[in-house]
């Protein structure tokens, strides 16, 4: 690696043994190489470390109550040594050796401020994850709106970051925040949608709701939310007539008695969230440690 790297590439992990070999493989065998690979674990137990450690990186090692998203990718940039800054989760593996150079050739016209690539589910994602992800992540020029930045894999320039750092007053959405400071304030952001990669969750309702929670919890933050019974009802239905809609087309007629309860799931958390991120706002309670053990409790194996 170059002393002075064109790139500086962040990726986060914990536990990540299953799928982070891909990841790294994936990285070290693009056709882009002037990069230096930082990787922040926050207490890996399992053979993570192990695999990280074959390859030439520096490594971050924290604590798991230290991890809060936007804190730790402040800390990580800080350590880049190149203004131009790659996030890669360690779940997150190229689908082609040109994934990289794509993304950062957006980088190529000086008005593009930042970067995302397009994201693919997995082999053996369920039906409402493929089409989550057909929506969010389209074989087109642009994302929808609540797509702003995406961190499986994005970048940005460093310098842009210096007048924004990653907001740190709820634990989940610091891409979102971040996408929608920059863009409100006359920044691009590029979708690169031939720059792909492989990257999905078949969350259980356990995880649905540690995840949503502090989505919600972040929405009140960001976008000033705040929680509506009429709102939340609206959403459930569209979401579930949808979801019947979708899994009767893919003929997964076995995935359909899950589909209300997984929408229930999804806004009873996004409420809950929503009423803890608008108390913590009105009582000025800078404690994030709430959502963090939330999600974190209910995303463990």
């Amino acid at each position: 690696m170059n002393s002075q790297p064109k790139v500086s590439v962040i990726m986060r992990c914990k536990n990540s043994d299953w799928v982070i070999a891909q990841a790294l493989a994936g990285l070290f065998s693009q056709t882009f190489t002037d990069f230096e690979l930082i990787v922040v674990d926050s207490g890996s137990t399992d053979r993570t470390l192990e695999i990280v450690k074959q390859y030439p990186c520096h490594l971050i090692e924290i604590e798991p109550t230290q991890y809060y998203p936007g804190a730790v990718l402040n800390m990580a940039i800080k350590e880049a040594k190149s203004d131009l800054i790659v996030f890669q989760n360690s779940d997150g593996v190229p689908l082609c050796q040109h994934t990289l150079q794509r993304l950062v050739a957006a980088f190529e016209d000086d008005n593009v401020h930042a970067a995302l690539t397009r994201q693919l589910p997995r082999p053996e994602a369920e039906t409402w994850v493929k089409k989550d992800y057909e929506i969010s992540f389209p074989d087109k020029e642009k994302t929808p709106k609540w797509i702003r930045l995406s961190l499986p894999m994005a970048a940005i320039r460093k310098s842009v970051w210096e007048k924004h750092h990653f907001y740190t007053d709820a634990w989940a959405s610091e891409d979102t925040e971040w996408g929608e400071w920059a863009i409100k304030n006359g920044y691009n952001i590029k979708y690169v949608k031939d720059a792909i990669i492989m990257h999905s969750h078949n969350y259980s309702l356990k995880q649905i709701y540690g995840r949503k929670f502090v989505e919600g919890e972040a929405d009140a933050f960001i976008y000033k939310q705040k929680p509506s019974v009429p709102a939340a009802f609206s959403k459930f239905f569209k979401a579930t007539i949808k979801d019947f809609l979708v899994y009767f087309k893919a003929l997964d007629f076995a995935g359909m008695p899950s589909i209300i309860l997984r929408n229930f799931v999804y806004q009873w958390a996004h409420w809950k969230g929503l009423e803890m991120g608008n108390e913590r706002r009105k009582t000025g309670d800078k404690d994030t440690s709430k959502g963090q053990v939330n999600v974190l409790s209910r995303y463990e194996k």
